[in-house]
């Protein structure tokens, strides 16, 4: 009787053993992301991660700058430093600039863009501003990956608010896919940039991460796979918002 007892017991376990698994079983964590290639020249690509992190670092530094609301929201972030605006009567703007977007792991290593746009209008003389980009939702990020976007016709812009404390429920939060900032000569206020092209900097790509890398691969892969020397950028970012992709 005793040892019937014993092997009713001896075999519930058994099943419990199977139906249950231990620790060891459990499933295993994801494997570790690949490194990013490393092109043949770092230098320009690593000189523009460190102009786009002083420049994002001066403005979430100052009083007016973006509200952490806003930025906590976002899902990338582009900077554009010295974007040049010059012409008379028919004006223009160029610059080139760094972005960065949320991954599971953090800000992903820092892909290269150029920004390019067109006006008309009553221009004199030539003036340098830095350009801040905040893609507030995953449409405006597949779109930012796409080979060209065209601001205010690919996605929806508007002028960013500006201040610390500038409310996170206003129109522009709530309809934008895009807010843009600008700061220039020391006044930092929200700016329309409809008409204005991003796309990729094929030269710093290259130059960065070797030939066929794309930005929407550098773009979904964590900031700790880039080469060190470019990591500046989004390491400035992860010091504001440290929201990870859902």
């Amino acid at each position: 009787m005793h040892r019937s007892i014993i092997c009713l017991v001896a075999a519930i376990c058994c099943q419990l053993a199977i139906v249950v698994p231990s620790s060891a079983q459990r499933k295993p964590k994801p494997p570790a992301e690949a490194a990013l290639p490393r092109g043949s020249d770092v230098t320009e690509g690593a000189s523009q991660a460190e102009k786009a992190a002083e420049v994002f670092g001066e403005i979430m530094g100052s009083d007016n700058g973006i509200s952490t609301d806003f930025l906590n929201k976002a899902e990338c972030v582009a900077v554009f430093p010295s974007v040049i605006k010059a012409g008379f009567i028919l004006g223009g703007k160029a610059g080139r600039g760094v972005a960065s977007c949320r991954t599971q792991s953090g800000w992903s290593a820092p892909a290269f863009l150029e920004i390019k746009g067109g006006s008309v209008g009553f221009q004199v003389g030539a003036q340098a501003t830095d350009l801040i980009l905040l893609f507030m939702n995953k449409n405006g990020l597949k779109k930012l990956v796409n080979n060209k976007l065209e601001l205010g016709a690919d996605a929806s812009i508007a002028a960013g608010p500006v201040g610390r404390e500038a409310a996170a429920s206003t129109d522009a939060s709530m309809n934008a896919e895009i807010l843009s900032y600008s700061r220039s000569r020391g006044a930092f206020l929200g700016v329309s940039l409809k008409g204005s092209v991003v796309s990729p900097d094929k030269s710093d790509m290259e130059d960065t991460y070797g030939r066929g890398v794309t930005s929407q691969r550098v773009l979904t892969t964590g900031k700790d796979s880039a080469p060190s020397e470019v990591q500046a950028f989004p390491n400035k970012l992860g010091q504001y918002s440290s929201r990870k992709a859902m």
